[in-house]
């Protein structure tokens, strides 16, 4: 059974992207198919993988206005078994498209996008903006889970008051199925007094919802996305490439126990 898990954060510059992009291609090497939807008009899952998305025709907003078949819209990735649903700059428009043409449930516009891919798939993540707006509630109504990543730096705590808000207020109006796969530590140096600290309150806090790996901060991992290769492929023995082999078995391992 297909598993949609959204990467969410309000927070810039936690990770999304990173983890997005690292954890598909680590559950795509551990032989499941794999797609990743790159919710962001920024486009930088796309770039992350190699794709100059300033030259695509079609992307997630022509399947959201119902202009081309999404199945169109999905490109390879260098990693065997993952697949990726690009965006670029035309998604920001998407507020102003359904200002101009109403639309009754705009915030399943994903969901129904999607809903004849999940038998393709074992796994369908999607990488989410920087925001809480119609993208994001798009991307939470659509998913079974969601992975909160937490930088473990100043203002980490705050931010999470705002997307468990988010959270509870898309489980009451639109998707009871929707759960908290986990919080995700990232960027974690334990050199750091304040990393520790901030890994110590997550862990105190939520307890059994944090994952157990925490992602370090690590060079390979900013420069395979400068590469446009997953850190598995490009330092498959760095760090930053075991920690997310490490999550993507955590994730499998949650999905085996619900089962």
């Amino acid at each position: 059974m297909t598993q949609i898990i959204s990467i969410a954060n309000q927070k810039g510059g936690v990770g999304k992207t990173t983890t997005a992009i690292n954890l598909s291609a680590a559950l795509a090497k551990q032989r499941q198919k794999v797609l990743l939807i790159d919710f962001d008009s920024q486009g930088n899952a796309g770039r992350g993988l190699g794709i100059d998305i300033t030259l695509l025709e079609r992307t997630v907003f022509d399947a959201l206005i119902g202009r081309v078949d999404v199945n169109k819209c999905i490109l390879p990735s260098p990693q065997e078994g993952l697949f990726l649903l690009p965006s670029n700059l035309k998604l920001a428009s998407l507020d102003a498209f359904f200002q101009a043409t109403p639309n009754p449930e705009p915030f399943r516009l994903l969901e129904k996008a999607i809903k004849d891919l999940k038998a393709e798939y074992d796994y369908i993540i999607i990488d989410c903006p920087p925001s809480l707006g119609l993208l994001s509630l798009n991307a939470l109504t659509a998913s079974d889970g969601v992975i909160i990543p937490v930088q473990c730096e100043y203002f980490a705590m705050e931010a999470l008051a705002a997307i468990l808000s988010t959270i509870t207020k898309v489980q009451h109006d639109y998707n009871s199925r929707l759960r908290i796969e986990g919080f995700l530590l990232t960027m974690y140096d334990p050199r750091i007094t304040l990393a520790t600290e901030i890994a110590t309150q997550v862990r105190g806090l939520f307890k059994e919802n944090t994952f157990i790996i925490a992602i370090p901060r690590n060079i390979s991992l900013p420069e395979s996305c400068a590469k446009g290769l997953p850190v598995g492929s490009w330092r498959p023995s760095s760090q930053g490439a075991l920690a997310y082999a490490a999550l993507a078995r955590e994730v499998l391992d949650h999905d085996q126990e619900k089962r």
